[in-house]
């Protein structure tokens, strides 16, 4: 049996809980180029579609995440810079939900013991549909990886 790479999710099984933007979108630099003659590095491209890549931190609220996974970056391939939804909610950081989620496994062999990591990967960013609470806590039903 030949299990796929890369793995198509919802937000639902990576974000139970909900998930918050807390920080801005910015370019991913592509440490594989030569820097520009500005001393700046050149944005990565996405090799499956080439598209510019772009990052945004996200806050899971789940419970359940350790504290070293309470705040993962998503990736989002893009033509133009992703814009976050509006925050109607009053609270400091921003519901939201993403579109074409891929998860790719990865081992982590920095710290004393190897552990599995998941890079996400997604097409788009919306505010989080009707059908769940965008609050998060434990009425929520979204977590993070």
């Amino acid at each position: 049996m030949a299990i796929q790479r890369r793995m198509n999710l919802t937000i639902e099984q990576v974000f139970p809980a909900g998930a918050f933007i807390v920080g801005a979108v910015e370019p991913v630099q592509d440490w594989e180029q030569a820097p520009l003659p500005d001393g700046t590095r050149p944005q990565k491209i996405d090799k499956e579609t080439g598209l510019p890549t772009w990052t945004v931190p996200v806050l899971d609220p789940d419970p359940e995440a350790g504290k070293n996974e309470k705040t993962v970056n998503v990736k989002i391939v893009a033509k133009h810079q992703p814009v976050p939804p509006t925050n109607d909610t009053g609270l400091p950081f921003v519901p939201v939900e993403f579109t074409g989620l891929v998860g790719v496994p990865w081992i982590d062999d920095s710290g004393n013991r190897p552990k599995l990591q998941w890079s996400l990967t997604a097409t788009g960013m919306d505010a989080p549909s009707a059908r769940k609470p965008a609050t998060g806590g434990a009425a929520a039903s979204t977590k993070a990886a």
